[in-house]
């Protein structure tokens, strides 16, 4: 990145000061970039083709550290806070494969903290330490064909019989589902309850029968992470699986969902200064008409503004992150976050690929990968719409 360049960029060298960051965080940010910079950039075009992220990969930031930074020191993780999870989603965004930084993401942030939250001394000392080494690849499996943001109208049944459930029904759009060991699904308990009353959650592990993969999903972007239809016929899963209290599922979804909206706001906030960055270096060497595009005052400015945008949507991540933190109640900010990081991310793809011209529509671009890869921000983790619905309800 110019040293000049607009894109905002974490303090490396100190010269601005974060409330948000400590010394700790800053550590961290460097040592995960330069992994992303000499283990992920020069090496993640095939695993686009390949649809999926190595396993040796996933194992390889398991032993650095990477997969358990939130998580206890006695499972092997760093005991670190909410914000370096940001910085870690941020980082990953900035590696210009969304593929790639989801399918971390998920197993970090959106699956095993249903284990770390609400699973028992036993089932945590079973799991945790090789879903932390990168070993044990775990994935959450909420939606439905019927059931995308309204996870109260889930269809799949647990069924009790004896020491064990019984799981029927099917899950769609479920990320890391076929590379996945260990997947927390959810299923009714209670099928007479109401709404969003007698969800529970279920740790099914890879290879239980009934348990299968009915598809792998073909997507417009995010390549490199793999989606599947989760299929579960008669599956009988041991009642010592169940994780929390049966019938409470709902609310330990309904929690988790707010670290997941942090982190993919922060994976946006990454991807668009990714984006900028890129731009940037573009627009001041691409020459038209007699000058470069850098010298074109609508486009330097249209840039300055989406930095403003950038800068301001990343502190907002920071901020939600911090709070959470601190144990406050920040549904509000994340849901802005959630709602505003998905949007941007899309409107600073626009203008970047716009500014690359005819380069940015080749599917070998990394503007063009980028395009694809950030129109989910808005749909996926809570849609936009939905997200706005939540603000409202607050102000």
């Amino acid at each position: 990145m110019a040293p000049d360049s607009l894109a905002p960029k974490p303090d490396a060298n100190n010269t601005r000061p974060d409330p948000y960051l400590t010394p700790e965080h800053d550590l961290f940010r460097a040592q995960l970039r330069r992994f992303v910079n000499t283990e992920v950039k020069p090496h993640a075009e095939p695993w686009e083709q390949q649809g999926s992220v190595p396993r040796d990969v996933l194992c390889r930031m398991g032993s650095l550290g990477f997969l358990g930074v939130r998580y206890p020191e006695t499972h092997g993780g760093s005991a670190m806070d909410t914000v370096a999870t940001a910085v870690l989603a941020e980082e990953l965004g900035r590696s210009t494969f969304g593929g790639f930084a989801i399918t971390v993401l998920v197993h970090t942030d959106m699956a095993s903290p249903h284990l770390a939250n609400a699973g028992s001394p036993v089932q945590q000392a079973g799991w945790m330490p090789g879903i932390i080494a990168g070993t044990t690849i775990t994935a959450v499996a909420v939606t439905e064909p019927d059931a995308g943001s309204d996870v109260a109208a889930i269809r799949t049944i647990a069924r009790r019989d004896g020491d064990h459930y019984v799981l029927n029904g099917t899950k769609l759009y479920i990320t890391n589902g076929v590379l996945a060991d260990l997947v927390f699904v959810a299923a009714k308990t209670d099928t007479a309850a109401k709404g969003s009353r007698g969800i529970s959650i279920f740790a099914v592990e890879r290879g239980t029968p009934g348990f299968g993969v009915g598809r792998a999903l073909n997507k417009q972007g995010w390549l490199s992470s793999d989606t599947a239809e989760l299929v579960f016929q008669d599956c009988r899963v041991p009642a010592d699986n169940r994780i929390g209290e049966e019938n409470h599922g709902f609310y330990a979804i309904m929690r988790n969902f707010q670290n997941e909206r942090i982190v993919l706001g922060a994976q946006a906030m990454g991807e668009a200064q990714a984006m900028l960055s890129m731009t940037l270096d573009w627009v001041r060497t691409r020459s038209a008409f007699g000058a470069t595009l850098w010298d074109k005052q609508t486009v330097r400015q249209r840039l300055a503004m989406h930095s403003a945008e950038v800068e301001a949507a990343t502190r907002l991540v920071y901020h939600a992150a911090w709070l959470d933190a601190q144990g406050r109640d920040c549904v509000r900010e994340v849901s802005q976050v959630k709602a505003l990081c998905g949007e941007l991310v899309n409107r600073v793809a626009y203008t970047c690929q716009q500014f690359h011209g005819g380069m940015g529509y080749l599917r070998d671009s990394a503007i063009e990968r980028m395009v694809r890869d950030a129109r989910v921000q808005s749909i996926g983790g809570g849609a936009t719409e939905v997200m706005l619905e939540e603000v409202a309800k607050r102000l």
